[in-house]
């Protein structure tokens, strides 16, 4: 990519996040909740986080597991998307759940290669949503070992092997496939008019961990 090429999508990815910021601010007059909202470009992808001095008053915007934040994530995608006329592969953080999410899923990665090492058996992670398989699969790949993706949405989760091996031949090595597994979902999700979970993403290469 020349430079010229690089400065225009970066100037792209940050009007992306102008029009996020735009309609976030709008959701949270009508909300009635304060909060400051930063922009920034991360990993090819425009990247904004709604923050807040007080300790737990966005909360709501989170949910259970992040599922409102998710929810929230592909609305923000969606509004994007319809004043620039193209997907958005935006992520969205609220009061820094996703970056505290991400250092969980590092640290339960890294206990289960320990395992595997350990013991040579190959180890299952609990099911995850893509975005939060894919930084499994960073961690597993960085540590020079082999994942895979198994089972189907909402119970798909990640499968540690060691390196050189493979569990099974119906079983697809996914190191670096949720990328495309995030942006799928939400390309069929906005095709059938409702929400799905992403990361990533943001991950994610998303997952893109939409990854």
């Amino acid at each position: 990519m020349s430079e010229s090429t690089q400065k225009d999508r970066i100037t792209q990815l940050e009007e992306e996040g102008e029009i996020a910021a735009d309609y976030l601010e709008e959701l949270l007059d009508i909300a009635d909740l304060d909060g400051d909202i930063e922009i920034d470009v991360e990993n090819g992808r425009a990247s904004v986080e709604v923050v807040s001095e007080s300790a737990g008053s966005l909360d709501r915007l989170v949910g259970e597991d992040g599922k409102v934040l998710d929810a929230l994530q592909e609305l923000t995608r969606l509004a994007v998307q319809t004043e620039t006329g193209e997907r958005s592969r935006l992520m969205l953080d609220v009061a820094g759940f996703r970056s505290g999410r991400k250092a969980e899923l590092q640290a339960l990665t890294e206990e289960a290669i320990t395992r595997l090492r350990m013991t040579g058996e190959p180890q299952r992670l609990v099911p995850m949503n893509p975005f939060e398989r894919k930084v499994c699969h960073d961690v597993v790949s960085a540590a020079g070992l082999v994942s895979e993706s198994e089972g189907a949405e909402p119970n798909r989760r990640v499968v540690i092997l060691a390196a050189g091996s493979q569990e099974s031949d119906d079983q697809e090595v996914e190191v670096s496939e949720e990328t495309s597994t995030v942006e799928t979902d939400v390309a069929g999700a906005e095709a059938q008019g409702d929400g799905t979970q992403v990361a990533d993403t943001e991950g994610t290469q998303d997952v893109d961990v939409q990854e």
